[in-house]
């Protein structure tokens, strides 16, 4: 079997894979990080977004061996080593943006990448880019709160629903 390397969350990592080992099991199955879940298997959820070279990627619609030499970050590369949640996160527990949490990795990962290219977006945009992430728990409203509180933005206009 080839063995596939590439750098995750900011240590180097590498495996044996299969040709056919998709990313998501790489990161959850030989890498241990389960964080990155595995909703649908037909790349509709989001729940294994995670960010390829700076890119959000879901982690079910790319071979591992893609990602040979690649910078993978994870949900578990999103807090400080010491713990302390990244912002996006701290917004999502501050206003109520998970439930049951399945898919809240990668909206999380999601929001990060949307940020990273409009620090300042619109309810609207927020609502847009999440449009490939499914989440059947919370009506989207929290998250679309949380991405924005996170953003800096003031979210006390934005009425409960």
């Amino acid at each position: 079997m080839p063995e596939v390397s590439m750098t995750v969350n900011g240590k180097p990592a590498k495996g044996q894979i299969e040709g056919r080992t998709l990313l998501v099991d790489f990161l959850r199955d030989t890498l241990n990080l389960t964080g990155t879940h595995v909703g649908c298997d037909t790349s509709q959820c989001g729940a294994c977004v995670v960010h390829v070279d700076g890119r959000a990627v879901k982690a079910c619609t790319m071979f591992a061996a893609e990602a040979e030499g690649a910078e993978i970050k994870t949900i578990e590369g999103m807090a400080e080593p010491d713990g302390t949640l990244h912002p996006i996160q701290a917004a999502f527990r501050e206003h109520h943006g998970l439930q049951c949490g399945f898919c809240t990795p990668g909206m999380v990962m999601s929001a990060a990448a949307l940020l990273a290219e409009n620090p300042t977006p619109t309810e609207a945009e927020v609502r847009d880019y999440l449009e490939g992430n499914i989440c059947r728990c919370t009506g989207y409203h929290n998250i679309v709160k949380a991405i924005l509180a996170a953003s800096g933005q003031d979210v006390s206009r934005i009425a409960a629903e």
